[in-house]
């Protein structure tokens, strides 16, 4: 484990969010150093709230779920964005095929391998390999349906037909000043992406109240949805309906996302006092990343698929930015390696103090060339952490 720090307060995060963000908005990583640096940022408002607060709009998220045998073909009453699928027993061969207005259904394509998330428990470590708990979430393109072929002994089947763009406008309460800056980049609060609250809660109660743990260690992912995203915002909203309902998280998985143009999004609720990721110790909220390896370890996502491309040299410097923006508050070496200790139930995992989805569990997140860069990452956010200092 990193050596123990004195607990930093959220003021002194919330401080350090414009004061290194400044320092490193003029040094950016080397893969974007031919970009132009984003404008010194700002640290983001406390949520509108009474006087001066603005509104802005989003579509409300439609979701038609469906489970069992009848989640084997759907046909929805909207155009379905993204299709979310969940599974229990083998992996190989899962395939699902869109439906096409007016035609046959397209063809068959394999379900990809989603990546090992969900909650910590007691027990340690789910081990997610070609049996357990499967997910994938598909974009769609605008289906009217789709049908799902299992592998044979698949079981507790549940999918969900999701829309983020044609729902009912939705207005929702931002800082009179958003969008604001964080590490240099154009930050989203939950409101800005159109998060809805309610999605937190299950019959009445939050289905996965917020816990904070010291921070440890930090773990890289990629999404695995489509690059050159029209709207990623639409797109973060899929993953929250995904991670939050229909895998029965509670919450979007991960503690912040970043798009390829760079802008960040505030994931994992935290609080309501404006600073994004822990609580006013400094603690860090426990997400659903890393199945098994959550309570200490944040997680960052990038939006897209990095199996055979790198992130844009936008998104590649605000996650550079980030990472340098949480270490170097937390007083945390971005070269060390590490032993991470779950406080929750006590396994332990050699790692890197910034590593890859994979460096924990059977997946193939971040995709093969984001993981790939990950020791040149490691030293362009220890040279910009001590640049900042």
């Amino acid at each position: 484990m990193p050596n123990p720090q004195p607990a930093v307060t959220r003021r002194t995060v919330v401080g350090a969010i414009g004061a290194t963000a400044a320092t490193l908005a003029v040094a950016p990583a080397a893969a974007a150093a031919t970009s132009t640096a984003p404008a010194a940022p700002a640290a983001p408002a406390a949520p509108a709230t009474g006087r001066g607060a603005r509104t802005v709009s989003a579509p409300a998220t439609r979701a038609q779920s469906a489970a069992g045998s009848e989640a084997t073909s759907v046909r929805a009453g909207f155009p379905i964005r993204y299709v979310g699928v969940s599974w229990d027993g083998p992996r190989r061969g899962a395939a699902i095929r869109l439906h096409q207005d007016g035609a046959v259904p397209g063809a068959w394509q394999p379900l990809p391998a989603g990546c090992a998330g969900g909650p910590d428990g007691p027990e340690g470590p789910g081990r997610p390999g070609d049996t357990g708990t499967a997910t994938a979430l598909v974009a769609a393109g605008g289906a009217p349906g789709y049908d799902l072929r299992l592998p044979d002994g698949a079981g507790n089947v549940r999918t969900a037909a999701i829309d983020t763009v044609h729902g009912p406008v939705r207005r929702l309460a931002v800082s009179p000043t958003s969008p604001v800056t964080l590490a240099g980049a154009e930050y989203l609060s939950r409101a800005a992406w159109g998060a809805d609250e309610s999605k937190r809660f299950k019959n009445g109660v939050e289905n996965s109240p917020a816990k904070y743990y010291p921070l440890q260690t930090l773990t890289v992912h990629h999404t695995d949805t489509p690059n050159a995203d029209p709207d990623p915002a639409a797109t973060v909203r899929a993953i929250y309906e995904y991670h939050a309902i229909t895998n029965d998280w509670g919450d979007i998985g991960y503690h912040f996302l970043i798009d390829e143009a760079g802008r960040i999004y505030e994931g994992r609720w935290s609080g309501d006092d404006g600073a994004p990721a822990e609580d006013g110790a400094g603690n860090v909220v426990t997400a659903f990343h890393t199945a098994g390896f959550n309570s200490g370890n944040l997680g960052i996502a990038l939006l897209g698929t990095l199996s055979t491309q790198d992130p844009t040299p936008q998104a590649r410097r605000s996650l550079t930015a980030l990472l340098a923006l949480v270490t170097g508050t937390h007083h945390l070496d971005p070269q060390a390696h590490v032993t991470f200790v779950n406080p929750v139930n006590g396994v332990t995992k050699p790692v890197e103090m910034i590593s890859g989805h994979r460096d924990w569990l059977a997946t193939d997140c971040p995709g093969g060339s984001m993981y790939a860069s990950l020791p040149a990452l490691r030293a362009e956010v220890a040279a910009l952490a001590t640049a900042a200092r």
